[in-house]
């Protein structure tokens, strides 16, 4: 079982979870859960259709989903306690392993082993990717400012 999906394969499926999406939005607004009937396109008969209870949180996470497909985006569901190999962590920071190795050697990202493998958690990769970016943009900025200050232009 696959937990990506690249995008949806038409547009009838693109307007299904426009309107599924809806129609989940409307239930989150009683934020309680919601029993949700499992029924086959067609049939008339419910009384056999499995019954879902479901929690406002999955509710609201099957609705972002539905949305990022309608919007044409892919969608990756992974646990957030997710371990990931170096591999994994270098191709997510667009990095070298080698880097990434150096980058856990020197504790800029926490890692533990298994075995004779450093294994990452996706959430610290995800953590050290943000305040990488979030320096990226403050340096950014602070190069702008300073070219105004300068007047230089820009």
């Amino acid at each position: 079982m696959s937990n990506v999906i690249d995008r949806l394969d038409s547009k009838e499926d693109v307007e299904l979870a426009k309107e599924a999406q809806r129609c989940l939005v409307a239930a989150l607004d009683h934020s309680r859960a919601v029993r949700i009937a499992l029924v086959e396109d067609g049939a008339n008969d419910l009384s056999d259709a499995p019954v879902l209870t479901l929690p406002p949180k999955v509710l609201r996470l099957f609705a972002e989903v539905l949305g990022s497909l309608a919007q044409g985006k892919a969608v990756a569901v992974m646990p957030k306690e997710l371990d990931i190999s170096t591999q994994e962590a270098a191709m997510y920071l667009n990095v070298s392993r080698p880097y990434l190795v150096k980058l856990l050697e020197a504790g800029a990202i926490p890692h533990h082993k298994v075995g004779a493998h450093r294994r990452v958690r996706l959430e610290d990769v995800k953590q050290y990717k943000e305040q990488r970016s979030s320096r990226s943009e403050k340096a950014l900025q602070e190069l702008a400012d300073q070219a105004q200050d300068l007047d230089m232009g820009y």
